[in-house]
């Protein structure tokens, strides 16, 4: 007879726990363990063994075969460059991001696309057959939907398996993880134990029948996919859509991929008719800057192997309280107050009076130090009421001494710039020179952050095509 007993799950971080407990030891989150039936199964040595292929043989690895498998191709270019230049066969995909991002627009437009060549079945747990077909018609602005397009609302795993035997999908999009179930286990979908089996399902489905499946799955206050962190294990790329509801601007950045570069970056527009790619990111987020204000310095960031130019902005004003405040939007809180401690220690502002505002255009987050000048820059220019010199790009980390330290690619950050006629780079002094400079552009090369501003704030003037400052 099959015993069964009771434990209680951490939906956060997966810890199992004999008793409840309000607030989970190891990720340390409230009111997250769920109570669980698990039935303990007789092992029967009859019983088959779970597997990718169902049987397995160890091989020499030179028979193993190594011809690299040609990718799907994607019509959509920002997604394809994500993925690492199309769909592999066989890999099961992650999209995570916050509720109304856009989640679902971006993987029903792919559908549409893909839809003219391959066979695709859409799975939602979350809307209606009439929803999906209302937002593909606004997708595809009227016009004719493929027949290749299979839609069905279904939440039962096993059932999604029998329509994927019946319809042999070329693709599959499960919207979400966290609505499907599996009848085996009591617990209620999205649980711990039902994201992990289901996932690891659709998993062997993909690498036993080829079969490329696209997972949605839903993130938690602090911006990760919920349930259990096995799930990024499982699959083979984890992508997040990121930006501002209150933006336009959505940023899909792959963190995980078996099949090409990680940190790469897909750049779109959210718009009527849904998710336009922008090709030239740079030019979009520079579009609306104005020219000579005060507070205002553009920064070079790399998002994987792409260059991007954004406007940073920075303001200065004396605090009406007792503690001065430090408010980033799209930089980090603890990276502001380095450098607002380093422009008081080491330049000379009095910044322990004022409040200090720094935000990024356009809703882009930047977590590399390569923007550091750039936003001391944009600092001082507000509080001395100076403008950046228009025509210059800043790029440098600075040190807690007031040096300026070299990011890496600085060449291609400064063919991006001088691509979009920016004329001046203000950058640290190289001390091993590899690759030379492009021509095109005047280099300033700076040792200190001292050094940098007063050539940042100065007035352009004709200089030589390099100079340094000692």
């Amino acid at each position: 007879m099959a015993k069964s007993h009771t434990r209680y799950v951490c939906q956060e971080c997966g810890r199992v726990a004999a008793s409840y407990m309000g607030k989970c030891p190891q990720c340390g989150s409230f009111n997250s363990m769920v109570e669980e039936i698990v039935h303990d199964e007789p092992v029967s040595k009859n019983t088959a063994v779970r597997g990718l292929t169902g049987r397995s043989a160890p091989r020499p690895i030179g028979e193993v075969s190594g011809d690299a498998e040609d990718r799907i191709n994607l019509p959509i270019g920002e997604f394809a460059r994500v993925l690492g230049g199309g769909i592999v066969p066989g890999s099961i995909v992650l999209v995570g991001g916050d509720p109304g991002i856009g989640k679902s627009t971006l993987m029903l437009q792919m559908a549409v696309e893909m839809a003219g060549k391959l066979c695709v079945l859409y799975v939602s747990g979350e809307e209606s057959e009439r929803q999906i077909k209302m937002r593909a018609l606004r997708l595809q602005e009227k016009k004719q939907l493929p027949a290749n397009l299979l839609l069905v609302t279904e939440t039962n795993l096993e059932i999604i398996f029998n329509h994927v035997n019946d319809v042999k999908p070329d693709l599959l999009i499960v919207d979400s993880i966290q609505t499907v179930y599996l009848s085996q286990l009591d617990s209620s979908a999205g649980s711990v134990s039902q994201v992990r089996e289901c996932s690891s399902q659709l998993r062997e489905l993909a690498k036993t029948r080829g079969v490329s499946v696209f997972v949605i799955g839903h993130v938690t206050k602090e911006g990760t996919i919920a349930g259990p962190r096995v799930l990024e294990h499982i699959v083979d790329t984890v992508l997040y859509l990121e930006g501002d509801r209150f933006q336009a601007y959505r940023l899909l950045r792959s963190v995980k991929n078996r099949f090409g570069a990680t940190s790469e970056v897909g750049v779109f527009e959210m718009r009527e008719g849904g998710l336009a790619e922008v090709t030239n990111p740079s030019e979009a987020f520079l579009a609306e800057r104005m020219i000579n204000a005060a507070g205002s310095a553009i920064a070079v960031t790399m998002e994987g192997t792409r260059p991007i130019l954004v406007e940073i902005q920075g303001l200065t004003s004396p605090t009406q309280f007792g503690n001065a405040r430090r408010t980033p939007n799209g930089v980090d809180f603890n990276r502001l107050l380095l450098i607002a401690a380093v422009l008081t220690r080491r330049v000379g502002l009095k910044l322990s009076e004022q409040d200090v505002f720094v935000n990024v255009v356009g809703g882009i987050q930047i977590e590399e130090p390569a923007a550091d000048l750039a936003i001391a820059a944009a600092i001082t220019s507000s509080w001395k009421d100076v403008p950046v010199r228009a025509e210059a790009v800043l790029i440098g980390e600075i040190g807690l001494a007031g040096e300026l330290r070299m990011p890496g690619q600085m060449v291609a950050r400064l063919r991006e710039a001088a691509k979009l006629g920016f004329k001046t780079a203000i950058v640290p002094k190289a001390i091993r020179k590899a690759e030379p400079y492009p021509k095109d552009i005047e280099i300033i090369e700076v040792r200190s952050v001292q050094q940098a501003l007063d050539a940042a704030l100065g007035a352009p003037k004709e200089l030589p095509k390099r100079r340094e400052i000692a």
